[in-house]
């Protein structure tokens, strides 16, 4: 409903995981890339973590629109409360395999069968599941032992973990050990620095039709650091609340004030110099 005021094609700030509004920081570039050469050189298990909020199915979903640009077969599983049978149905039914028996025995051996055939052909396939955390210790072992679907020299499924920092700790139990020794590359994704949360903004603006006028004044910029500490799911909620606000109250650009308004109406902490996390590469 502010679009118009703001002069906006699209809401800036909403909370799906658009990549067209993927902002990337060197961090980000790092971890896709690190993602993507995991990948195409089959290194098998790869871990993606970050604290709630910090943008990674945004990052997900940038390297699934990737992977499918260079043809790689991708299985994205997103609900993680799911048993062992129910995840293989899904990762199956995502691959467009068909198991065509309900034995597990069976469904593993046409899987089997179908990344021969890619493998073959030069061709990989990677399966990859967000809120990876919330994963029982029986499906974490039941995706272990999909590594061992392999050649005598290459790993023929990579698999993609992601979740939050709880992940980890799961990661930690004896019952899962195995799991976590085949782990070859781990990446993580970080809250903004001051500097890029300014940049996040304007990219999701700039993205969303802004025409170069200033939206947020640098006094509102300084807010939204202070309030959402960097996370950008945070720094989407503030933003989103405060163009509403604005467009109710006609102010334009968005002052500090109107920032921290909606910000302690969600009952957030504010962030105070002292423990603002320091710019990457300064001491």
């Amino acid at each position: 409903m502010y679009k118009k005021f703001f002069a906006l094609r699209e809401n800036p700030f909403n909370v799906n995981p658009d990549p067209r509004f993927l902002y990337q920081t060197p961090e980000t570039k790092e971890t896709l890339a690190t993602l993507a050469y995991g990948i195409l050189q089959r290194r098998g298990f790869m871990l993606l973590t970050g604290e709630v909020g910090t943008g990674k199915t945004t990052l997900l979903n940038q390297l699934l629109n990737w992977l499918r640009r260079q043809r790689v077969a991708t299985s994205f599983v997103f609900n993680t409360r799911l048993n062992e049978t129910e995840f293989l149905d899904f990762m199956m039914a995502d691959f467009g395999i068909p198991s065509g028996s309900q034995l597990k025995s069976q469904v593993l051996l046409r899987l089997n069968q179908w990344l021969l055939e890619r493998y073959q052909n030069r061709e990989t396939a990677v399966v990859i599941v967000d809120e990876a955390q919330n994963l029982s210790t029986e499906v974490l072992e039941e995706i272990r032992l999909l590594t061992n679907l392999e050649t005598s020299s290459q790993k023929l499924l990579q698999i993609v973990l992601s979740g939050q920092p709880e992940l980890e700790l799961k990661l930690r139990l004896p019952e899962v050990r195995q799991l976590r020794q085949r782990i070859t590359l781990r990446s993580m994704t970080l809250p903004l620095t001051p500097e890029q949360t300014i940049g996040y903004v304007l990219r999701r603006l700039t993205t969303a039709g802004a025409n170069g006028q200033p939206i947020f004044t640098p006094e509102a910029m300084d807010a939204i650091f202070r309030f959402s500490h960097g996370i950008p799911r945070v720094i989407n909620l503030i933003c989103e609340h405060a163009l509403i606000t604005a467009f109710a109250e006609e102010t334009n650009p968005v002052p500090a004030g109107i920032i921290e308004g909606v910000s302690r109406e969600f009952e957030l902490e504010e962030l105070h110099p002292a423990s603002a996390p320091a710019t990457p590469g300064m001491e």
